[in-house]
């Protein structure tokens, strides 16, 4: 009998320290809006890497779950956006383009293949500050976004969109698009 318990409460033990282990490295998240429309759905489920940001920073084109910032509640459904400005940038979007007016004073027009509609809002705003991003829905025409005047600072980033885990017809990797230093579109001011 003695065999049969240490065996259980060894199992238990290895167990749970698996599962709290898991839990501080990946997070489930719901999806309870439509502003990331179509590469996530309102309800779909995905798994966030919490971890992979003390290895490297926040990229542009990340898709990130964050707190929502003032004057949401404390406690408030996190969003899901994609990140687009980098701290010390600027954004600009006419005509449904998006441009990042770089640090070096380059000027990236954004090649989007994610989004299906382009805004046809104007937005120009303030250089980014430090340790905060400018991020955007990929559902522009319905995004509570950084063009209502806020950004995210670094510690309101809860993780990176790592995979999709429900439905069954949406499982994969998530949709971060990594954006390489484009040269065409590309201006100096």
């Amino acid at each position: 009998m003695k065999p049969f318990l240490r065996d259980t409460l060894t199992t238990l033990i290895i167990a749970l320290v698996l599962f709290f282990g898991l839990q501080l490295v990946v997070q489930d998240y719901v999806i309870a809006e439509s502003s990331m429309e179509p590469n996530f759905l309102d309800g779909q489920r995905v798994l966030v890497s919490k971890i992979i940001y003390n290895f490297h920073e926040p990229e542009r084109g990340d898709i990130i779950v964050l707190q929502p910032p003032p004057p949401y509640e404390p406690k408030a459904t996190p969003f899901i956006k994609r990140i687009i400005g980098l701290p010390g940038e600027f954004i600009e979007i006419k005509e449904g383009i998006v441009y990042v007016h770089q640090k070096d004073g380059t000027v990236l027009a954004l090649d989007e293949p994610y989004i299906l509609h382009q805004t046809g809002r104007l937005f120009d705003g303030n250089v980014i500050p430090e340790n905060e991003y400018f991020v955007l829905g990929d559902n522009r025409n319905n995004s509570n976004d950084s063009r209502y005047g806020w950004t995210v600072p670094r510690e309101n980033i809860v993780g990176k969109a790592w995979l999709s885990i429900w439905p069954p017809a949406k499982w994969g990797l998530a949709a971060n698009y990594p954006f390489p230093e484009q040269s065409s579109g590309t201006a100096s001011e």
